[in-house]
């Protein structure tokens, strides 16, 4: 079995036809029709079943159309690795960040790694956590800092930070105060919150907050930065809920309180794809790990207060 048995399979797959997959290869329609038998003849099972029309998937077809597409990103990743890199120093790191790590992590993360590899081509992407698995899988970012869960057996995470949810109260407002606050305490007020379509995860897991202990959140103010959120909760426009790491920003004009009994964790989670033949996942996953036990101690220190 070659990767181009693979490639023709997939595109005879993905298309549905053989004539149109044969046009896209720039191939000819019978050459291609025997290398995908050929492909069948060494599995021992057919893939495609044959129509006047087109062709379809078999249930083993299915099946083989994902290891196929996964081994040929492997391998297109492993030979840009090969073009783009002869160390680890000269490489790149591709960085996906959901917005509510971009003034928390990758300010310090950037900067751990230019200081040890002032050479290595650095991208980052801000991409909610949907985005970012796809991404990931699909090769077009090396890591990805996202909030978890993830649910493709195609990744794994490599380190965690736990970030519970605060409130972020005005000062001077009612609620001001120190230690664990009951959610439900906030049922009557004004809510500052992220922008659905630039974090939509977050926004649904503080959503959900609300909804699981019986209210909904009159949601009046939005902002699309964790800064923007806090900016607000600060004018005395609402109130927030925010992650705990918020307190490392030492911003003014509020005070955070950790919720008492969340009915949702939160966390902010390193995330890779399975056998990356990257060199430089093993530096950036140290580095990422020693942020997160940094921002963690932080965290501790300064949320002491509220417990």
């Amino acid at each position: 079995m070659e990767l181009r048995h693979l490639r023709y399979f997939v595109a005879v797959a993905e298309l549905g036809s053989v004539s149109r997959a044969a046009e896209t290869l720039f191939i000819a329609q019978p050459p291609l029709s025997m290398q995908i038998k050929q492909l069948e003849e060494e599995l021992g099972v057919p893939l495609l079943l044959r129509y006047a029309r087109g062709v379809r998937l078999t249930a083993a077809g299915t099946v083989f159309l994902e290891q196929a597409k996964d081994l040929l990103a492997r391998a297109e990743r492993a030979k840009q690795m090969a073009r783009q890199q002869d160390n680890v120093a000269a490489g790149l790191a591709r960085i996906g960040y959901v917005p509510s790590a971009g003034h928390t992590v990758m300010p310090r993360l950037v900067r751990r790694l230019r200081s040890i590899h002032p050479e290595c081509e650095i991208v980052v992407r801000e991409m909610v956590t949907q985005q970012q698995s796809q991404a990931l899988q699909d090769s077009e970012i090396d890591i990805g800092l996202l909030r978890p869960p993830i649910t493709s057996n195609r990744l794994t995470i490599t380190s965690e930070l736990s970030d519970p949810f605060c409130l972020a109260i005005p000062d001077g407002h009612a609620l001001t105060g120190t230690g664990p606050i009951d959610l439900r305490s906030a049922a009557q007020e004004i809510f500052v919150g992220f922008t659905r379509h630039h974090g939509p995860d977050f926004y649904d897991q503080t959503l959900g907050l609300c909804t699981d202990v019986g209210f909904s959140p009159n949601l009046r103010y939005e902002a699309s930065t964790l800064y923007g959120v806090l900016d607000l909760v600060s004018a005395g426009l609402g109130v927030g809920i925010v992650p705990a790491s918020s307190s490392t920003l030492s911003p003014t004009g509020f005070g955070l309180r950790l919720l008492n009994r969340p009915t949702r964790a939160g966390c902010l989670a390193l995330a890779q794809s399975r056998g990356d033949p990257n060199p430089m996942l093993s530096t950036l996953s140290k580095l990422t790990s020693a942020v997160f036990d940094e921002l963690g101690t932080e965290m501790r220190q300064r949320v002491a207060g509220m417990t």
